[in-house]
């Protein structure tokens, strides 16, 4: 019989063969230092090289281990989900594979969850030797903080820890990893950011590049229209298509004018501009509406929530009781 989960650590792994085995052993000391029961989940990314094998030596010397291996390579957005959608412990912490979070930064994050629902490792001293991860890294940080109203130091780090009921309730896609608690705000979580220690790369490749901030503008385009307009979309698109729409109107009745005073409006390009924008006003005004549409349909058909409950105090049988008739 296993042991009751307290602690689930995922680790995200792709093409780490020199890695892997160190991680296990430090995580390993960590975690029997500290005497919780957990479960260690490595994430196979699709490697192409060693990294499986040796997974899988390590899972079965190890009941404390949990091996899931990809097909191919879906990313690390998809290998966090996957390592979510498996975990059992009520506090979930995420780790990169790489040795460059380091596992006795762990505790840490440990004593701070009994505080709040998300934990974020601050890489304070960055070991990085390139500038384009660590330039990259800064811009990113600053203009995520700016646009969700989330203010954390430093949205790359892998090193995080997380109430279950935070991350069982988020879905991942694209490159959404490094947003997880911009998203989880949405549900009125609590956060706060801890420096922990960062190494310097070892063994392996990085798998991170300057092309990667092009992916995390336009996703964070995404994550502001959800924090935002999740629910309305006509809020959005509707006050574009007002503004156009007048604009345009107004330019027309101008026109209208000078034509009912005798002038030739015809060859006139604010004539072709002034229709533009009355049609691309009636454009986003009907986009809002079927994003409305839509969005009236995923809630109510699929009965998706659309408020959190942090606790519930007296009366609980009652409210549970109701809330399933």
């Amino acid at each position: 019989m296993r042991q009751n989960i307290d602690l689930s650590i995922i680790v995200p792994v792709y093409n780490e063969e020199q890695n892997v085995e160190p991680m296990h052993r430090e995580i390993t000391e960590v975690m029997n230092a500290l005497g919780k029961g957990y479960e260690l989940i490595f994430v196979d990314d699709g490697s192409i090289d060693k990294t499986t094998k040796i997974l899988l030596e390590i899972q079965n010397n190890d009941q404390n281990v949990v091996v899931l291996c990809f097909r191919r390579n879906f990313g690390q957005t998809a290998a966090l989900s996957a390592g979510f959608d498996y975990a059992r412990g009520d506090v979930i912490i995420t780790l990169d594979g790489d040795l460059q979070n380091d596992p006795r930064d762990i505790p840490i994050l440990l004593e701070k969850i009994r505080e709040y629902d998300i934990v974020n490792g601050w890489r304070k001293d960055r070991q990085d030797k390139t500038l384009t991860r660590k330039i990259p890294s800064i811009i990113a940080n600053r203009l995520i903080s700016s646009v969700t109203g989330v203010k954390l130091k430093d949205y790359g780090c892998t090193l995080k820890a997380y109430r279950r009921e935070v991350v069982k309730t988020i879905k991942l896609y694209g490159e959404m990893h490094r947003f997880i608690p911009a998203i989880a705000s949405m549900m009125g979580v609590s956060y706060c950011e801890v420096p922990t220690n960062h190494r310097a790369r070892k063994f392996g490749k990085t798998k991170y590049g300057i092309s990667r901030t092009i992916r995390v503008i336009l996703d964070l385009i995404t994550v502001k229209f959800l924090l935002s307009y999740r629910t309305r979309p006509i809020h959005m698109f509707g006050p574009i298509g007002i503004v156009t729409g007048f604009l345009g109107i107004m330019i027309c009745a101008y026109l209208t004018i000078l034509k009912i005073a005798g002038h030739s409006i015809g060859q006139r390009p604010l004539l072709l501009l002034g229709v533009l924008m009355i049609i691309i006003s009636a454009f986003f005004i009907i986009l809002g509406l079927l994003g409305e549409i839509i969005i009236r349909l995923y809630y109510e058909v699929q009965d998706k929530p659309i408020y959190y409950i942090k606790e519930i105090r007296g009366r609980k049988e009652e409210f549970e009781e109701a809330s399933n008739d």
